[in-house]
């Protein structure tokens, strides 16, 4: 090659290498071309690195590795890392955060799988309980209760006071004597503990198993001997799982319900919310009754006897459905008379009051009926004392009225809440006091008998309505009037049962006064008008107008107001009296000594319309005197509602109480 040929082929080299050095990215490529050129070429310009020979020209120190990296090339490359780092953290963060999110927004808002305790919800307590569900009713599931049944040998029975509460009121158990009673119109059905065996009034009759079982003094009865005389059907559920108890599930309330069906298999749970525990699995077109509409959760009762809830999403179809059952229920027939009874009670308290009865009735008019207080309870074994006159009797009839002899429990041997418990918890006293009052009323040609029992505890309700309707059974075989004597109804003495009077007896009379009576701690009136209108409107929602009386006072109160003193209230301290300032004390008077005591007072008797009664007070040395007057313009308020609400008449407490002109106002309203 000469000269020429030479420089020509050096300066191609030279540009070729400084376009290499400006070219981006060809670092290593250009520092491979140049380890490749050094270890075979000698030429102008050519070194060897590892020799520490000239630099190639336009380099920089350091410039290059070893390996021949750009160091751009080196932190692009870490600048990338830490950003892709970074964004690796972040998204981590946002996904636990995430993933929390979902955990709570799970635990807050997301169906529980939990199961509920079916053992604690039905009341289970031993191996041998039965649960029972009486129409929509789940009885363990109340307050303070038990599963409510047991199985015996493989038959199911129904715990007493269930049956009574919640089935057929009409099943009496005597604790005291281990017999069970079921009251017919004619008679009682008796059984003994533990036998077949039973007698249906006269009838003995017998089933293939125990009617009754019992432990302690807590009577359990055959479920298949309650449907015998109670319009009810029923259903046994059997579990082969042990967490499921075995359970009777029992219809009586018959009539129109709403039912529905399932969109889809869903739970039920034991209340409105997604996180309560599940009672059990309905399937898709299973049909339940709808009980409650609680919004987004309806309370319904499945088939198979569990109460709780469901979405309301999950449900279709709401509709009317009619349930009902052939059975004969039993027909208490009554003595009713073709008039308005208009009956005064005549307070007897000796034989020799008897003889005055022409002079007492001498003065009345339109009197249908007259009541004397003959018969009492003399002991706690179910005695009578008796003052019952034929001769009062054959007088009264000659004078065209009936005679209702008058039974109570208090004025007599007996005179207390515990004394007419201990007579009427037991059956035979409650036989052996009827027994004698109807030999009594028959040897005496007495008419009927008025029941007047003012001393029943709560506590003695189911004995004294099964006195009621025993009483009642032998007074319609004997051709005897039978009549109830209540107050007005109240809260407090539901347990005198209205409803189950009004069935079986044949009048029931509602003692329309003693609103406020000698124990009252402030003044008031006997018998004010809304006292007496609530009390008619209450007791027909149970009783039927063709069988109610509505009774009138004679006689008001006359109270004296004192001013406590400081050592009175302080011994009052935290009972109720210590909410009344004054102290009262009061005297019953009929209306002419009322009016009379009025005038010789100087005072003036003012009409109230609030009471519907005149009033008067004034001010002695004694204290202040208040008084609500009965006279004729109060009692005719009183006798318009009789009239506007067409009761079965009228009584009055009592005679020899009134004044003689109010005869001819009854008069005019009730016959």
């Amino acid at each position: 090659m000469d000269e020429r040929e030479r420089r020509a082929a050096n300066v191609q080299r030279t540009r070729q290498q400084n376009a290499q050095r400006r070219r981006p990215g060809s670092s290593a490529l250009g520092a491979g071309n140049s380890r490749t050129k050094s270890a075979g070429t000698e030429g102008p310009g050519a070194s060897n690195p590892r020799s520490g020979g000239p630099r190639p020209s336009g380099s920089r120190p350091g410039s290059q590795r070893s390996g021949g990296q750009n160091p751009r090339r080196r932190s692009s490359r870490a600048r990338r890392r830490r950003r892709n780092m970074i964004i690796r953290v972040i998204l981590l963060v946002v996904l636990i955060i995430v993933v929390l999110g979902g955990l709570l927004f799970w635990k807050r808002y997301g169906s529980s799988k939990e199961k509920a305790d079916l053992k604690q919800y039905y009341g289970i307590q031993s191996d041998d309980d039965l649960a029972v569900v009486v129409n929509n009713q789940v009885i363990g599931a109340l307050e303070n209760s038990s599963a409510g049944g047991k199985v015996f040998d493989g038959v199911p029975y129904i715990e007493y006071s269930v049956v009574r509460d919640y089935i057929n009121e009409r099943f009496y158990w005597d604790s005291n004597e281990s017999v069970l009673l079921y009251t017919l119109p004619n008679g009682s059905v008796s059984v003994n503990v533990g036998s077949k065996e039973y007698s249906d009034i006269k009838e003995k009759k017998s089933e293939d198993y125990v009617i009754l079982k019992t432990e302690g003094k807590t009577a359990y009865i055959a479920l298949a001997f309650i449907q015998e005389y109670t319009n009810m059907e029923y259903k046994v559920y059997e579990s082969k799982d042990k967490a499921v108890p075995d359970r009777a599930v029992i219809e009586s309330d018959w009539g129109e319900h709403t039912v529905a069906s399932l969109k889809r298999d869903t739970q039920v749970r034991v209340l409105g919310g997604v996180k309560s525990p599940i009672l059990t699995e309905v399937k898709k077109s299973d049909k339940v009754r709808v009980l409650e509409d609680e919004d987004d959760w309806m309370k319904v009762r499945t088939s198979d006897g569990f109460v709780g809830y469901v979405k309301t999403s999950s449900l279709k179809k709401q509709e009317k459905e009619v349930t009902s059952r052939k059975f004969d229920e039993p027909v208490y027939t009554n003595i009713s008379t073709d008039y308005k009874i208009n009956m005064a009670w005549h307070n007897v308290e000796n034989d020799t009051a008897n003889g005055y009865m022409l002079e007492t009735i001498a003065g009345t008019k339109g009197l249908t009926t007259i009541a004397p207080t003959w018969f009492n309870i003399s002991d706690t074994d179910g005695n009578i004392s008796s003052i019952a006159n034929s001769d009062y009797v054959n007088y009264a009839h000659q004078s065209n009225l009936d005679v209702w002899a008058v039974l109570r429990d208090f004025h007599g041997g007996i005179n207390s809440y515990d004394e007419t418990y201990e007579v009427l918890s037991y059956t035979s006293k409650r036989e052996n006091l009827i027994n004698q009052v109807i030999a009594e009323a028959l040897q005496k040609k007495i008419d009927g008998i008025n029941l007047d029992f003012e001393l029943i505890s709560q506590e003695c309700g189911e004995h004294y309505i099964q006195f009621v309707r025993e009483l009642s059974v032998k007074c319609r075989q004997n051709d005897l009037v039978f009549s109830v004597n209540d107050y007005v109804p109240m809260p407090y003495n539901e347990h005198y049962n209205l409803k189950e009077q009004g069935i079986v007896a044949d009048y029931v009379i509602i003692m329309g006064y003693d609103e406020h009576t000698d124990g009252s701690y402030e003044a008031g009136s006997v018998a004010s008008y809304n006292y007496v209108k609530d009390g008619i409107e209450n007791a027909l929602k149970v009783i039927p107008k063709k069988k109610l009386v509505d009774a009138i006072p004679f006689y008001t109160r006359l109270w004296l107001e004192t001013p406590k003193t400081a050592s009175e209230l302080e011994e009052e301290a935290g009972t109720e009296a210590a909410e009344y300032p004054d102290k009262v004390t009061s005297t019953a008077m009929g209306m002419e000594e009322a009016e009379e005591t009025v005038k010789s007072a100087g005072a003036e008797a003012v009409w109230d319309d609030k009471t519907r009664q005149n009033y008067a007070e004034w001010e002695t040395d004694d204290g202040t005197y208040k008084i609500w007057l009965e006279d004729s313009k109060s009692i005719e308020e009183k006798l318009k509602l009789i009239k506007e609400n067409d009761l079965a008449g009228v009584a009055e407490w009592r005679l020899g109480w009134e004044k003689s002109g109010i005869w001819d106002l009854i008069l005019q309203y009730v016959n």
